[in-house]
Order: C-alpha cells, then sequence, then structure tokens
C-alpha cells in the first residue's frame, strides 16, 4: 500500500506473516555521544530533568533515573553561570555511578555567552540544542552563528529546536507582511507554520555554511496541537533528510499529556516520521519524572517499533469479574516484570518480546491466553473456582486455591529461564 501526504511518499510494507511495518523516512545520521540518530537505527527516547541544573548532585540522581528507565539521551537546562559550571560535576558524578547516557545542553537566550564563558561545559555536552528564535534578540544570526562556532571546535551536533511560541519575531513579521499584500492570503496559521519552517531550515543552512557537517544537524519545530504538529512536521519532513525529534511541546499533565502526545506521535511515528521522542508531561508535585520516559516506549512498543518490556494483555473487567482479584493479580504481575526487569535483559536476550495474558474469565480468557506467550484465565463471578494457564498456546496446568498468584509467578520464571536463558551468549557461543 502507498500513500502520500503533502509531498512525503510512504510505504506499509508487510512480513511474509502480512503484518505492516513502518518505512522510515530516510535522513541522515548524527552520532550524539556514541547514540547513533536517524532512520538506519531505532528511534531513539529521550528526556529533560526538571531540577535546579546547579544543584549537581540532585540533577545527576535525577539523569541517572532516567537513564536506568531508558533514556538514551537526556537534557538539562543550562541557563546560567552556575548550571554552566555545574555541568562537568554533573558529567562526573555520573561517572562514579556508572551512568554513561549523553547529556544535552539546552539554551536559551544566552547559550552564546555561557558556551564562550564555560569551555568545560561546551567540552563535556554532548549535543546543544538551540533555539533560532530566542539566541539574543537583534544580533540574533551572530548570536547563533557563536554557537555553531563553538559546536565546530568541539565537534559537537547540534539541535535547532524552534517552538511556536518562541519563534523569531523579524521572520514572522515580515511573512506576514508579505502574506496581507498577497492577492490571495493565506490562514494565519499557516503563516505561522511556515515561519516556523523557515527558521528551521535557514538555521540549519547557515550551521552548514559555516562548516557543521550536515550530519551534526537534527531539527526539530514543536507545537502544542495535536493538528499543528502533523502539520508541521509532514512539511518539514517533505523538505529535508535531516533527523527530525518529535515532541509536543507543553503536552499538558496526566491522562490529557499522555493522550494528547500519544496521538500525535503514534501519527508521524506511523508514516516513517521521526527519529528521536520526547513525551512532555507535566509532572505532579513531586511525580515521577520517569513517567515520560515509559510512556514514550510505550508508544513505540504498541506500534511494534520496538521493544523495551514485555507486555501485560489484561481485560478491563465487567459484570462477570465483580471480584478484584484479577486486577490485583494483573498489576503485581506487571511490577514484577519492570523489577526484573534490569537484570532479566542481561541474562536473557529476548525476553523483551514476551507477552504475557491475565484475564478475568472464560469469554476471552483461554483465547487471549492461548495467544501470548504464556497466560492465565482466572475464575469470574459464579464460575468454577480454577485458573488454566497456558503456555506458548498448550493448556500447561490448572490452578486453584490461595496460592495462584505465587504458583504463576514461579511457572513465568520457569517459563523465563527455559525459553530465554538458552539464548544468552555463553550458551550461544
Amino acid at each position: 500500500m502507498h500513500r502520500s501526504d503533502h509531498g512525503i511518499s510512504f510505504q506499509i510494507q508487510h512480513t511474509q506473516a502480512s503484518l505492516p511495518t513502518i518505512a522510515r523516512r530516510k535522513t541522515a545520521t548524527a552520532i550524539v555521544g556514541g547514540v547513533p540518530i536517524g532512520s538506519d537505527h531505532p528511534i531513539v527516547v529521550q528526556s529533560m530533568t526538571n531540577t535546579d541544573t546547579a544543584d549537581a548532585s540532585s540533577t545527576a540522581l535525577q539523569v541517572a533515573e532516567l537513564a536506568r528507565t531508558g533514556s538514551r539521551l537526556v537534557r538539562v537546562t543550562v541557563n546560567n553561570d552556575e548550571a554552566a559550571r555545574a555541568v562537568p560535576e554533573i558529567a562526573s558524578r555520573l561517572a562514579d555511578m556508572g551512568v554513561t547516557v549523553p547529556v544535552i545542553g539546552d539554551f536559551h537566550y544566552n547559550g552564546h555567552l555561557l558556551l564562550a564563558k564555560y569551555p568545560a561545559a561546551a567540552r563535556t555536552l554532548a549535543k546543544y540544542r538551540i533555539n533560532p528564535g530566542n539566541v539574543g534578540g537583534k544580533r540574533r544570526d551572530e548570536n547563533f552563528r557563536t554557537i555553531i562556532q563553538i559546536a565546530l571546535d568541539n565537534d559537537k551536533p547540534v539541535r535547532i529546536g524552534v517552538n511556536w511560541g518562541s519563534l523569531d519575531q523579524d521572520l514572522l513579521t515580515a511573512l506576514m507582511d508579505d502574506n496581507a499584500r498577497s492577492a490571495d492570503p493565506r490562514d494565519a496559521k499557516e503563516v505561522y507554520i511556515e515561519a516556523m519552517l523557515q527558521s528551521a531550515l535557514r538555521s540549519a543552512s547557515m550551521a552548514e555554511e559555516m562548516g557543521l557537517p550536515h550530519d551534526r544537524i537534527i531539527i526539530s519545530a514543536k507545537v502544542s496541537g495535536v493538528q499543528d504538529l502533523l502539520e508541521v512536521y509532514r512539511q518539514l519532513a517533505a523538505r529535508c533528510d535531516y533527523p527530525l525529534h518529535l515532541g509536543l511541546t507543553e503536552a499538558g499533565l496526566g491522562s490529557k499529556g499522555i493522550i494528547a502526545s500519544t496521538a500525535a506521535l503514534s501519527i508521524l511515528l506511523s508514516e516513517g516520521i521521526g527519529d528521536t521522542i520526547r513525551v512532555s508531561l507535566t509532572p505532579r508535585p513531586g511525580g515521577d519524572r520517569t513517567e515520560e520516559v515509559r510512556v514514550a516506549q510505550q508508544i513505540l512498543q504498541s506500534l511494534e517499533l520496538q521493544s523495551f518490556n514485555p507486555q501485560v494483555t489484561a481485560c478491563p473487567g465487567c459484570g462477570r469479574t465483580t471480584s478484584t482479584f484479577f486486577q490485583h493479580m494483573a498489576e503485581d504481575i506487571q511490577t514484577y516484570l519492570r523489577e526484573q526487569m534490569p537484570s532479566w535483559r542481561e541474562r536473557y536476550p529476548g525476553v523483551i518480546d514476551m507477552r504475557v495474558a491475565v484475564m478475568g474469565c472464560v469469554v476471552n480468557g483461554p483465547g487471549e491466553s492461548k495467544h501470548a506467550n504464556i497466560g492465565i484465565s482466572l475464575p469470574g463471578t459464579f464460575e468454577e473456582p480454577k485458573a488454566p494457564v497456558y503456555v506458548d498456546g498448550k493448556l500447561m496446568v490448572t490452578l486453584k486455591g490461595e496460592t495462584i498468584v505465587p504458583e504463576f509467578l514461579r511457572i513465568l520464571e520457569d517459563y523465563v529461564e527455559k525459553t530465554y536463558g538458552a539464548r544468552t551468549p555463553a550458551a550461544q557461543a
């Protein structure tokens, strides 16, 4: 099947089993601290700290937590002298913890000053994120060139990140004036989008004219509305072959932020657009910053683009499942898998592709269990108090009594050992 939108051509290819796979848009490859970004490589999940970067201890701990959750790149705000001075210490603390994740510097307004004043920070950071709309007022281009020169001197890539809320006002005004004089003026939103695209691509061209290699540039153009994001990135993808960073800026709090980000990113990723992603969730006070990493991973895993953790299928419950036992069991199993994964990834190659089903009654329970690698169908209300366990599509055992959960976990452990333990490098050698 072939489809074209806004000049973008993409294909849905099929495997021998006729399952669709997504053909990525072809891009250059940028290397960020050893992490390759581009269409020839897996899509990269990244995140950003919300600590005071000047607090090197707290920032390093959060960077480590995000990295251990699965963020392959972590960005920190570098907004003042104290933050810039802290960057080398953050890197040192991470090294002491055995964390090697590349740390990216996020610069606004004064990046040209801080990078020049603190060469140790410039050397330490794996990439510089620059917003061409706010690199220093009237001398915008000059300040942008200063950052690019420092990137060249330190052999660093850059992300040129344009945001809807901080556009180059001179460029926007010029485009608005031209549009007003046009015989067929466009909608104001279309002009805004064109200003974003021109700002990003003009800045990239300027960087290349200064000598920054084509493959050291990543572009983003973030907005806060789903439909606007689709329009911006479809046009951007059609006009360049730079790797693209996807994200809905200011996505929001809780379910709103998760749903909006999932809606936008899933569509673009399904069209082959996007090489690195971030889900920008507003955390609750004292909330878990790593949630944005897990959501990004789940988007990629749900689209079957990458695997990060075993998937647990569980029914939503209905009048046949008035007991909450299966809900607690599904949560217990999901928690157990998450806790085991740090060691399982090392010991059991392929375990991330495992599927587990925890179903609440006989309607869909046995069928879903048979489709999973390992599954259990619990007794619904008024059903016979037994729980059949299926392994690789075949009934293995029927559990009863008060020990169903620990018995199922033992079966799960045995299955992982027997199925994936044989794939360890030592066994393969």
